[in-house]
C-alpha cells in the first residue's frame, strides 16, 4: 500500500504565523493536488500544551531560537506555537482534509520536544504511527509537509528505521532553512530516500 503522510501543515507554520516557514503556503495546492494518487493519506499535527519546554517563553532571560541543555538534550528554543486548541495549531483551512484518515498528535509531553511523527526526540514515546501504518499494509510512504529540515526530516529518519520505503516530495514541502535543507537532501539521499517532484505523479 502507498501512504502519503501530511506532517504539520498548521497555521503558525504558514506566512503570518507565530514560526512560520517561508512560502508554507506554497505547498498546499500540491498536496492537495497529489492526495488522489495514495491509497491512505495520515497527518501529523503540532499539539503543544502552553508549559511546553522548548517554548522560549518558559525560561526566564532566554529568546526564541536560543538554544540550551533540558532533560540532557540541546534544545532549540521556539516561539510558542501550535498550542493545544488554539487557531495557530489547526490544519492551513485550504487543506482537503477529506481523505486524511487519521492524524497523529505530538509534541504533548512538556518535558520533550517530537519533531517526528513517529517518536518523541528521545525515542521513548511512540505516537502509534508504525503500528497503524504496518496495520494497514503500508510499504511505500511519501512524504510532505512542514518543515522539510526539521519535522519531515526527523519522520523520514524514522520512517528508514521501521523497515518503511520512503519518497520525498521535494515541491510539496518548505525548509524553514534553505541551506539547512541542501545539506540534508544529500544525506537523506545515501540513506536510499528517494526525492521527486510532484509532477511526476501526473505523468503515469
Amino acid at each position: 500500500m502507498k501512504t502519503l503522510i501530511i506532517i504539520d501543515v498548521q497555521n503558525d507554520f504558514m506566512p503570518g504565523g507565530s514560526l512560520e516557514v517561508p512560502n508554507g503556503n506554497t505547498i498546499v495546492p500540491v498536496i492537495n493536488k497529489v492526495q488522489s494518487y495514495f491509497d491512505l493519506v495520515v497527518a501529523t499535527q503540532d499539539w503543544h500544551p502552553k508549559n511546553h519546554k522548548s517554548f522560549a517563553s518558559n525560561h526566564y532571560g532566554k529568546k526564541s531560537f536560543d538554544k540550551m541543555v533540558i532533560n540532557g538534550v540541546l534544545q532549540t528554543l521556539w516561539p510558542d506555537h501550535c498550542i493545544q486548541g488554539s487557531r495557530g495549531a489547526e490544519l492551513h483551512h485550504d487543506i482537503d482534509s477529506n481523505r486524511i484518515a487519521a492524524i497523529f498528535r505530538k509534541g504533548m509531553d512538556p518535558e520533550v520536544d517530537s519533531y517526528s511523527g513517529f517518536f518523541d526526540n528521545n525515542h521513548h514515546l511512540c505516537t502509534g504511527l508504525a503500528g497503524y501504518l504496518k496495520e494497514k499494509g503500508t510499504s511505500e510512504i511519501y512524504f510532505c509537509g512542514l518543515a522539510s529540515d526539521i519535522c519531515v526530516y526527523y519522520t523520514i529518519l524514522d520512517s528508514i528505521q521501521e523497515g518503511f520505503s520512503a519518497t520525498l516530495i521535494e515541491d510539496a514541502t518548505q525548509p524553514l532553512y534553505v541551506g539547512k535543507f541542501d545539506d540534508i537532501k544529500c544525506e537523506i539521499a545515501k540513506l536510499g530516500v528517494h526525492i521527486v517532484n510532484s509532477n511526476e505523479f501526473y505523468k503515469k
